[in-house]
């Protein structure tokens, strides 16, 4: 499986988590490299990961488990290939089915090749949850919080043009923000309120945001699959019908949340959505409202003002979606990641002392 990082450190440890899981799933080894081409890695950079010193492990259902660090110097905008093999069955595999990246799998022990000969492919991550790097004390981490706007759906495979891929690359490329990483934690499909596509954003908010290590800001791009969905956010049959209310509550919820762990939150703008009703049009600008000028966030992207046709809001911009009226393409991604302004994220300096 392959895993781009953005910022580099000297040691890695790799988090498996068999959340979904309803049987213990057995690790038989797990490898990291730096990876080359296609399924190669560079020679020279394999490393065994073991769990308490051991090279298999357990991971119960329900849980995640951390490899033991390892020495690897970590690039900056590389590339990771990580390897695991597992003897038995893996039961229901805990998975992230659009990674947009190419994964290849084998029959047998695989994990210490060069590379994997005559394998299949696919395109979706197993049990890897998280790649932690050992980095100096004044980095922090970007949690890109959403759904498949922020997944990257229908950006290019394995060339890592989703918008929170490029907004990395912009803060390495910027001397005050190099120190910073981008956590895409979009879910294609993924709600607000109600289960779908993985458990709803409020409830995966501790874990896909809360326990991030060195996570310092939070940026929310979520909410068009609850106004698009069945009306009702994933609720029960003869609920009341969703309002742009109960999504603008359920964004407080997370700002609230999120400043309780001293973690700053960036309000992002919905994109347009052009065969949306006049419904959930009216839904869509009542939200993007709240985010623009609630003054609730600590910083505001907005996203739909740099996507949408000036002459026709409702649509995209020419050349920014590639014709489903929802997704952005490639020059859309990086549109919207052109429009965050890095300043939000520059350490601010310490104000000089007045004078007497």
């Amino acid at each position: 499986m392959i895993v781009r990082t953005s910022i580099g450190g000297s040691r890695v440890r790799v988090e498996f988590s068999n959340a979904f899981g309803a049987a213990p799933l057995d690790l038989g080894s797990a490898h990291i490299a730096i990876r080359g081409t296609e399924s190669a890695i560079i020679a020279g950079s394999d490393r065994a990961l073991l769990f308490n010193g051991k090279p298999t492990a357990r991971v119960l259902p329900g849980a995640v488990l951390l490899s033991d660090p390892v020495d690897l110097v970590v690039p900056r905008l590389g590339d990771l290939a990580i390897s695991v093999y597992v003897p038995g069955d893996s039961g229901r595999a805990s998975q992230h089915s659009q990674a947009l990246h190419t994964t290849y799998i084998a029959a047998g022990d695989t994990t210490g090749q060069m590379e994997m000969a005559d394998a299949m492919t696919t395109r979706a991550w197993y049990w890897i949850s998280s790649v932690d790097v050992m980095a100096p004390a004044d980095s922090g981490a970007i949690v890109a919080f959403g759904d498949s706007i922020t997944d990257g759906t229908t950006s290019t495979v394995d060339a890592n043009r989703s918008w929170p891929s490029l907004l990395a690359e912009r803060l390495i490329a910027n001397p005050a923000t190099a120190n910073l990483s981008v956590l895409n934690l979009g879910i294609a499909g993924n709600r607000i309120l109600g289960d779908g596509a993985g458990i709803s954003a409020l409830a995966r908010f501790d874990r896909d945001v809360l326990s991030q290590p060195g996570v310092k800001w939070l940026m929310i791009l979520e909410g068009i699959n609850d106004m698009n969905g069945a009306g009702r956010g994933g609720a029960a049959a003869g609920a009341p019908a969703l309002t742009a209310d109960d999504l603008i509550g359920a964004m407080k919820q997370m700002i609230e949340r999120a400043h309780t762990h001293g973690i700053k939150v960036i309000g992002c703008t919905l994109t347009p959505y052009g065969n949306a009703t006049d419904a959930v049009e009216a839904m869509r600008q009542a939200l993007n409202s709240f985010i623009r000028t609630s003054g609730a966030f600590d910083g505001v992207v907005d996203f739909d003002k740099v996507i949408q046709d000036p002459n026709n809001p409702r649509q995209f911009r020419d050349g920014f979606n590639n014709t489903d009226k929802l997704h952005p393409n490639d020059a859309g991604y990086k549109a919207m990641a052109d429009a965050v302004d890095l300043s939000m994220f520059a350490p601010k300096p310490a104000p000089a002392p007045a004078r007497r």
